[in-house]
């Protein structure tokens, strides 16, 4: 009989890798905590990633403290909850941590203004309710931030995936940016999605948005390509990768699949092995490989758990004729069936 291991999750990493990074500051920690530290990097890849993207939501968080300080707008640092929480440790090193992995957050309030920034680690997903009222949702790996003013609500979409339920507010519009697209709303629900590349992907599900696409400003002397805005109802979607951002009509069916990450899903729909893969890989820090051509062309359905790599690999090896190789480093291969 085979042997079944445990995968562990992507929060228990998180919570660990949030306690080392707090327990390995500068000038607060023995040579006994660096030797643990370095043994338990080395006892999975996944926690050196984890370690980069806890210490990313603090520099998130770092950026931000920084403008509001410039501002002259009073604020807490990253500092101020480091020194309180380590006043209190070790017992509330393990909760607040973990807090701070799943809500990077850092707010500055006065009359009629909010802003924060919000965050979530590879493979988590979260709601946030804003001051207005609206709902956030984010997906893997994303970074938000939000302005809440008197005239308008504006959100900067760092990176990743948001999905927004905006509470209606004529007076003040809600405006998200993501790349060089700006999504204009005033009560409705939506999702943007911006790519490593920084094409952006927008779909609606409720009610009606704007989106203004206007390229950054080339070099000197060069023409600029003109703002391009559309109208997109519900059940419309556009995406930046094509040169006229056409809008498109999005099924019931195919909406649903769109925002299924949304309940911790992922929908594949006769995709090809290669594409599945790199959406799967978003939700996870294992890396996987497809050894050649022909079997990243085989085509892949079915609705999988974002958190349930295992459960993926085993759907894969049921329905296509691939096995699983785990390789040095964790890294997996998907290799024809012999």
């Amino acid at each position: 009989m085979s042997e079944v291991i445990r995968l562990r999750t992507r929060a228990e990493i998180d919570e660990e890798a949030a306690t080392w990074v707090w327990r390995m500051e500068p000038g607060a920690y023995t040579a006994e905590d660096e030797q643990a530290y370095l043994a338990w990097l080395r006892q999975d890849p996944r926690h050196a990633v984890a370690v980069e993207e806890f210490r990313r939501v603090w520099g998130a968080l770092d950026s931000l403290a920084d403008v509001r300080r410039e501002e002259k707008i009073a604020t807490f640092t990253d500092a101020h909850y480091r020194h309180m929480l380590r006043a209190r440790r070790p017992w509330l090193w393990a909760g607040a941590a973990a807090l701070l992995v799943f809500l990077g957050t850092l707010v500055a309030l006065w009359p009629g203004h909010e802003t924060q920034t919000l965050a979530t680690a590879v493979g988590q997903h979260r709601d946030f309710r804003l001051a207005d009222g609206s709902v956030v949702t984010l997906n893997t790996n994303t970074i938000v931030e939000v302005d809440l003013a008197r005239s308008a609500r504006h959100v900067q979409l760092r990176q990743g995936e948001a999905h927004f339920q905006v509470a209606h507010d004529r007076s003040r519009p809600f405006l998200v940016q993501a790349g060089e697209a700006v999504v204009r709303a005033v009560g409705t629900e939506f999702a943007v999605r911006l790519h490593g590349d920084q094409r952006v992907d927008v779909v609606v599900n409720e009610g009606r948005v704007e989106v203004r696409t206007e390229p950054a400003p080339g070099a000197p002397g060069t023409q600029v390509a003109p703002a391009t805005v559309r109208a997109l109802t519900a059940g419309e979607a556009l995406s930046s990768r094509g040169a006229d951002y056409a809008v498109t009509p999005v099924s019931t069916a195919e909406l649903s699949s769109e925002l299924a990450w949304r309940e911790g899903a992922i929908v594949f729909d006769n995709e090809p092995l290669s594409q599945a893969v790199a959406e799967i890989e978003r939700y996870t820090n294992t890396r996987i490989m497809v050894s050649d051509p022909e079997t990243a062309a085989l085509r892949l359905g079915g609705r999988f758990r974002t958190d349930d790599l295992q459960g993926f690999l085993n759907g894969l090896q049921t329905a296509l004729p691939v096995t699983v190789r785990r390789g040095e480093g964790g890294v997996l291969y998907l290799e024809p069936r012999r």
